[in-house]
C-alpha cells in the first residue's frame, strides 16, 4: 500500500495548448483549401498554464471554476485523453474517468452494446464485463431501454449508464466531471453513497463540480482555476471562500 505522504497524482508545471483558425469558415471543404495553401491564422488558447499540484492516497479532491477554466482539460490531461503541451503527469494507480456525457458512448449502438464498449475502453476484458453486467444494469435501472440505441437516451439516461460501468469495479483513481448536474435527486444519492463506499475502501477521487456546498461538506482539498491559472489550492472552505469572493467582486464591479 502506497504511503500517505506519496502522491496518487503529481503534475509539474502542466500547460496546455489549443490552436484555432482566427477567421470562420463555412465548411471543411473552405478550411482545408486555405489550410493546404497556408492561408489559415491560428490563434493560440491556453487552457492550462503552468499548473502544479499533488492529490495523495484516499482524499476527495475538488476542482473549481467558471465555466471555460480549465476543470475538463484538467481532467483530461490526469486521465491521459490528452497529451500536456509542456510540463509532467505522473500517476500511480488505475485511473477510471467518467467525463464529459456521452465520452466513449457510440449513439448508434444500444445501451447494451455501449456497456462493452466502455467497458474495454476503460481496460476491462470482455469476461469481465459480463461478470459485472448483472450490476451494471441493476445500478443503471434502464432495463425497458437497454436495447434501444443511446441517441434515445436522455442525458440523465446517459449519465446513469455511464457512472454505473465506470463504478462497477472499485476503482483506485476516480476522476469525475460534473457528475450531479444532471439526473434526478434519487440518482444523485446513489452516485453518493457509492462514491462514500469507494472512498472508506481507500480510492482517490477528483471531482469537477459548481456545487460548493458539496465541495465543502464532503472534499478534503480543493483547488480553484481561472482561465486556465491555479489561483488556489488548500482545504476546501479556504478555497471556496477565496473563490466566492473573487466572484462578487467582479459581480460588484459590473455593476
Amino acid at each position: 500500500m502506497m504511503p500517505q505522504n506519496s502522491s496518487v497524482i503529481q503534475l509539474e508545471n502542466v500547460s496546455v495548448r489549443y490552436r484555432a483558425p482566427v477567421e470562420r469558415f463555412h465548411s471543411f471543404k473552405d478550411f482545408a483549401i486555405q489550410f493546404m495553401s497556408n492561408k489559415v491564422r491560428m490563434h493560440d488558447f491556453w487552457a492550462l498554464r503552468d499548473v502544479s499540484m499533488s492529490i495523495y492516497p484516499g482524499e476527495m479532491f475538488a476542482v473549481i471554476g467558471k465555466n471555460g477554466a480549465g476543470k475538463t482539460t484538467l481532467l483530461k490531461v490526469i486521465s491521459r485523453v490528452l497529451s500536456p503541451t509542456k510540463g509532467r503527469v505522473v500517476i500511480h494507480g488505475q485511473v477510471a474517468p467518467l467525463l464529459e456525457f456521452g465520452a466513449g458512448f457510440q449513439p448508434e449502438l444500444t445501451g447494451m452494446e455501449n456497456i462493452f464498449l466502455n467497458g474495454t475502453l476503460l481496460g476491462h476484458t470482455q469476461k469481465e464485463i459480463k461478470t459485472h453486467l448483472e450490476e451494471i444494469l441493476h445500478f443503471a435501472q434502464l432495463d425497458e431501454f437497454i436495447d434501444a440505441p443511446l441517441r434515445k437516451y436522455s442525458s440523465g439516461m446517459v449519465a446513469r449508464l455511464g457512472f454505473a460501468i465506470a463504478t462497477s469495479w472499485q476503482p483506485e483513481i476516480l476522476l469525475l466531471d460534473e457528475i450531479f448536474a444532471v439526473g434526478d435527486e434519487a440518482f444523485k444519492a446513489k452516485c453518493l453513497a457509492r462514491i462514500e463506499t469507494f472512498r472508506s475502501n481507500g480510492s482517490t477521487i477528483m471531482l469537477v463540480t459548481h456545487n460548493l456546498a458539496m465541495v465543502t461538506s464532503k472534499c478534503d482539498r480543493a483547488l480553484w482555476l481561472e482561465k486556465g491559472i491555479l489561483m488556489s489550492i488548500g482545504t476546501v472552505q479556504t478555497v471556496a471562500d477565496t473563490y466566492l469572493q473573487f466572484v462578487n467582486q467582479n459581480n460588484t464591479s459590473k455593476e
